[in-house]
């Protein structure tokens, strides 16, 4: 639907997550898994409009300090898991928001079929 309104071009920028690469063992791999076929999902659609002006990008958080966590059971999961990422501390939705916004701008004009990780260095 979305392309259907972009007759001038644009911009998408899908949420994929760092689960993608990982594969999250122990953890949640149904997700990661649901996040690898978001990524492939970016590179196809991103090569099938290109050619008619539209972008499309991907951001690929880590742990984020945000409610998930505390949905999936688990509220202090970012605190427990933080000290295995290189930049040592979980990340806020404001990054992850800096990184849509980068893709989305006029920025990133010549940027397709590529992926942000907002995840730490992991």
């Amino acid at each position: 639907e979305a392309l259907k309104r972009m007759e001038n071009g644009g911009s998408i920028v899908n949420v994929s997550s760092a689960a993608a690469k990982t594969g999250s063992p122990n953890e949640y791999i149904d997700y990661a898994a649901s996040k690898g076929a978001m990524d492939t999902f970016t590179i196809g659609l991103a090569k099938e409009v290109a050619s008619k002006g539209i972008r499309v990008n991907s951001v690929r958080p880590g742990l984020i300090y945000t409610d998930m966590h505390s949905d999936g059971g688990e509220k202090d999961r970012v605190d427990r898991l933080k000290s295995k990422l290189p930049l040592g501390r979980g990340g806020t939705p404001e990054e992850v928001a800096a990184a849509i916004y980068f893709l989305a701008s006029e920025h990133a004009s010549f940027t397709t079929g590529s992926f942000v990780d907002v995840a730490g260095g992991l």
